[in-house]
C-alpha cells in the first residue's frame, strides 16, 4: 500500500470517528421525557428571552400621578381574589436574568402609589439575592431590568401581603436561570414565576423546575401560536394571555384569547394527567394550563427607572409576563402549594373556580382548539383564568 492510500484511509477513518461523535438532536418523534443526545450541555448554550411587550406610555413619571393601566384593584376585581384576606407567610419568588439595580425603590414608589403596605429588605418582606443566594448581583441590563420590575408589581397587586423574594441569574441561559429556580426553592419559595420562554426542550436537558410542594409558572409566549420552554416543561403551570375590558355584566369584566399568546404541544415533554379528558389534541404536553391578562392593549401599571427604549417611570406593560407572576400570585393567596401539584386546576375545574374564555385566537393551526378559544381547554387560554382561589 502507497504511503498516499494509508493517509487516504487514515483521513477517512478519523471522519466517521468525529462523524460517530456529533451528537443527534430529537426531533418531534423522540419518545416523550427523553433527553436528546448531547441535552447535557443544551441548557448551557440555550438561552431564554423575558416575555413582555410595551404598552401605551402612562402619563408622566411623578410617583403622586396614577398611571394608566390596570393596578391592583382592577386585578383583584377582575379575577375574584381575597388579596386583603391571604396570602400572610406566603413568598412568592420571581427569577430572571441580570440585575435591576432599582428593583427595590421602584417596588416602593409602585405600592406607596396604590396605598399598599411597604415590602422592604429592612422589614424581611423583600430579598434580593443572586443564583447563588449571594449579593454580589449579575450586571444590569435594562431590558430584564424592566421585566423584574414588572413581576414584582404583579405580585404585590395581586397577593400585597406576600413577601417577595427576587432571584437574579448571571445570564439568560436556561443553565444560570435553572440555577436561579433551584436557589428559589432553596430558600423556601411558596411559590415561582418564571417570565421567560426559548425554544422547547425536553425536561431532561434543563432539568430545574421540579420541586414538588413549590408551584412553578412560566409564560406560554408572546409570539402567538408556537411552543416554549419552560412553559412547555411538564413540572410548571404554562401561563397563557388575554386581552381584559370592562363590561356592563354581573362580572364587570370580560376576556378573550390575547392574539400574542403562546400555545402548542410539545415535542419532548409528557402530558399532564389531568389534561387528558380535555381533548387536547396533543400527544404530549399542550400549554398553556390556565391564563390571565396580556394584552399590552389592556396592559397594566408598571413603575420602573431604568431606562429602556427610552422608556422610564410609569409605563403600561402586557405580555405573559404580566400572566405568569399573576397566576404565581393566585396559587400564593390560595396556600396550598405545599400539598399540590400542577394537575390540580384540572382537577378543580369548573364555573365557579374558572372564567372560561370562548373567543379569540392567535393564529392558525389544526386541531384549532390549539389557537382558538373555545368552551372548555383551549391553547392560548387554558382552561381560563381565575375566578377566585378555588382552582389552585
Amino acid at each position: 500500500m502507497t504511503a498516499r492510500i494509508r493517509l487516504l484511509f487514515s483521513l477517512l477513518a478519523a471522519l466517521l470517528l468525529a462523524t460517530a461523535a456529533v451528537p443527534a438532536f430529537a426531533d418531534a418523534n423522540t419518545s416523550a421525557g427523553t433527553a436528546p443526545a448531547g441535552a447535557a450541555s443544551a441548557a448551557a448554550t440555550t438561552f431564554a428571552h423575558p416575555l413582555f411587550v410595551a404598552g401605551h406610555a402612562a402619563p408622566g413619571a411623578h410617583p403622586a400621578l396614577v398611571p394608566s393601566g390596570y393596578g391592583p384593584a382592577d386585578l383583584q376585581s377582575a379575577y375574584k381574589l381575597p388579596s386583603s384576606t391571604r396570602g400572610a407567610g406566603q413568598t412568592v419568588a420571581i427569577v430572571d436574568a441580570y440585575n435591576d439595580p432599582t428593583a427595590e425603590a421602584d417596588l416602593a414608589v409602585y405600592r406607596s402609589t396604590y396605598g399598599l403596605s411597604a415590602c422592604t429588605s429592612a422589614s424581611g418582606c423583600f430579598r434580593k439575592v443572586n443564583q447563588s443566594g449571594g449579593t454580589s448581583y449579575p450586571p444590569t441590563d435594562a431590558g430584564w431590568a424592566t421585566e423584574i420590575s414588572l413581576d414584582l408589581d404583579m405580585v404585590s397587586a395581586v397577593c400585597p401581603q406576600c413577601h417577595i423574594l427576587l432571584v437574579e441569574a448571571t445570564s439568560a441561559s436556561y443553565a444560570n436561570l435553572g440555577a436561579a429556580v433551584n436557589e428559589a426553592a432553596a430558600l423556601h419559595a411558596s411559590t415561582i414565576s418564571n417570565s421567560y420562554g426559548g425554544s422547547d426542550l425536553p425536561d431532561t436537558s434543563a432539568p430545574y423546575y421540579n420541586h414538588p410542594g413549590i408551584m412553578i409558572t412560566a409564560s406560554s409566549g408572546d409570539g402567538g401560536y408556537g411552543v416554549e420552554f419552560p412553559a412547555s416543561s411538564r413540572y410548571v403551570t404554562a401561563v397563557g394571555g388575554t386581552s381584559l375590558t370592562r363590561a356592563s355584566n354581573a362580572r364587570g369584566w370580560t376576556e378573550t384569547a390575547w392574539s400574542g399568546a403562546g400555545s402548542g404541544c410539545s415535542a419532548y415533554n409528557p402530558a399532564l394527567s389531568g389534561q387528558a379528558p380535555y381533548g387536547t389534541g396533543c400527544p404530549r404536553r399542550a400549554v398553556a394550563d390556565v391564563s390571565a391578562v396580556a394584552d399590552p392593549a389592556t396592559g397594566v401599571a408598571v413603575y420602573d427607572t431604568t431606562p429602556y427604549g427610552g422608556r422610564s417611570g410609569w409605563q403600561v406593560y402586557g405580555g405573559t409576563s404580566v400572566a405568569s407572576p399573576i397566576i404565581a400570585s393566585v396559587y400564593a393567596l390560595a396556600g396550598n402549594a405545599a400539598t399540590i401539584n400542577n394537575n390540580y386546576p384540572y382537577t378543580h375545574d369548573s364555573a365557579s373556580t374558572f372564567f372560561d374564555v370562548t373567543t379569540g385566537s392567535n393564529g392558525t393551526c389544526s386541531p384549532t382548539q390549539l389557537c382558538h378559544a373555545r368552551v372548555g381547554w383551549d391553547g392560548p387560554t387554558g382552561l381560563g383564568t381565575p375566578n377566585g382561589v378555588g382552582g389552585f
